[in-house]
């Protein structure tokens, strides 16, 4: 969740409930699709039995806005803004439709930023998201019943006055069992519903420059929003060491300091409330991030977990903070966002609570590329079932996280 998504959530007027529940009191996939087959250009990806489905839109800038593991009657993964996709408006500044996979491109801010043009004040009223990543559609190159490609070409202008001609390659891939529990490094395991995708990201250099760090590079953003509950928690392990050497464990002053009871730091695993009900963001960086991070709903019985990329030896991650910066390059590689009003009196704009990836900055020669590769496994299940992975995967256990942000 960036400074602008918090501004307009002071100016929407909520999210309209869905048309039916799951049993477990989350919206149901069928009636969420049905919702999106009505109100916007959906492509679904699908194993053969029907209870694996992801639902992607070409026309919402190829984002993936919603998952199951139990198909049509199955719980819907991926927080959906009903509001604003079923009114067909474009908004000022950013159209935040939702979505469990979204493409973006950063940085957001400072003197190489591509949200604000040159010269302009680091403020709402000057900040843009690029029509490209917000309002456009990409091209639905080719499909299958289990894989997509969407491309998009892109120019953009930065603060400094670069012009970048970008070629966007997306691919979103259905992942079999067989495929997640050898992604996972696990045996496979009884009892759990589960489904699994991933999105390529590619960006190339089409223009006749090289892009370079003096006149300001890109990465690949990548953001997943997902439903909130009042025991929802967001767990990222952590690269242990000295401050000294390694730098802060956590940057929490996004929207100002996350108070401790939301915010939990245990030996090498850092837990973070994803209720939705207070606005604050947390991020690693290249010194201390491990390639995956996740989240337990404990209500609804949901782990999901999120894989990534993260080069060897890469450092150098673009700084979206709204200023001109010391440091252009010493930005985060991953972040979680929780949703809540902007301001006493003021609506959320969901809720939802957000899983953030993002590529090195990239200084790409003429006709090179960058990928970049975020993964989404949602398992479902009894807590006996679940735990095994949240061991091996997160090094924590349920138990531990449902207690890591009692007092």
């Amino acid at each position: 969740m960036n400074k602008i998504e918090s501004g307009i959530a002071a100016l929407s007027a909520g999210l309209l409930l869905a048309s039916g529940a799951s049993a477990k009191g989350l919206a149901r996939f069928g009636d969420e699709l049905k919702f999106l087959q009505k109100n916007t250009e959906v492509v679904v990806l699908s194993d053969a039995s029907g209870q694996k489905q992801v639902a992607v839109s070409p026309a919402l800038q190829g984002r993936v806005l919603t998952s199951t593991a139990g198909g049509p009657q199955g719980s819907s993964y991926g927080w959906i803004n009903h509001e604003l996709i079923s009114s067909k408006k474009t908004l000022a500044h950013i159209n935040p439709f939702g979505g469990e996979d979204r493409f973006w491109l950063g940085p957001e801010g400072g003197q190489y930023s591509i949200f604000f043009k040159p010269g302009s004040k680091f403020d709402l009223d000057h900040w843009q998201t690029p029509p490209a990543v917000d309002s456009e559609g990409f091209t639905l190159a080719r499909k299958d019943p289990h894989s997509l490609v969407l491309t998009k070409d892109i120019r953009l202008l930065n603060y400094s006055g670069t012009d970048f001609e970008v070629g966007v390659e997306r691919k979103v891939k259905l992942l079999s069992d067989k495929d997640v529990w050898k992604k996972l490094k696990i045996k496979p395991l009884k009892d759990i519903q589960m489904v699994a995708y991933e999105s390529q990201n590619t960006i190339t250099n089409k223009g006749k420059e090289a892009w370079d760090k003096k006149t300001g590079l890109l990465s690949v953003w990548i953001l997943g929003m997902f439903n909130p509950s009042d025991h929802s928690t967001v767990v990222i392990p952590f690269k242990p060491g000295p401050e000294k050497q390694k730098g802060p464990i956590v940057n929490d002053a996004y929207f100002g300091k996350v108070p401790g009871d939301r915010l939990v730091i245990k030996d090498k695993i850092l837990f973070f409330s994803g209720d939705g009900k207070k606005r604050s963001k947390i991020g690693l960086s290249p010194q201390r991030v491990l390639p995956v991070m996740g989240s337990y709903d404990a209500d609804h019985g949901i782990l999901t977990l999120v894989q990534f990329t993260t080069p060897q030896g890469a450092t150098d991650y673009v700084n979206s903070m709204w200023e001109i910066q010391k440091n252009p390059y010493g930005g985060d590689v991953a972040n979680s966002y929780n949703d809540g009003p902007p301001a006493p009196g003021k609506k959320p704009l969901g809720p939802f609570y957000e899983l953030e990836s993002s590529s090195p900055a990239a200084a790409l020669r003429p006709g090179k590329s960058l990928t970049h590769v975020h993964r989404t496994i949602h398992l479902e299940g009894p807590e006996a079932a679940l735990d095994p992975v949240a061991q091996a995967v997160l090094g924590v256990s349920l138990a531990d996280i449902k207690t890591a942000l009692k007092k």
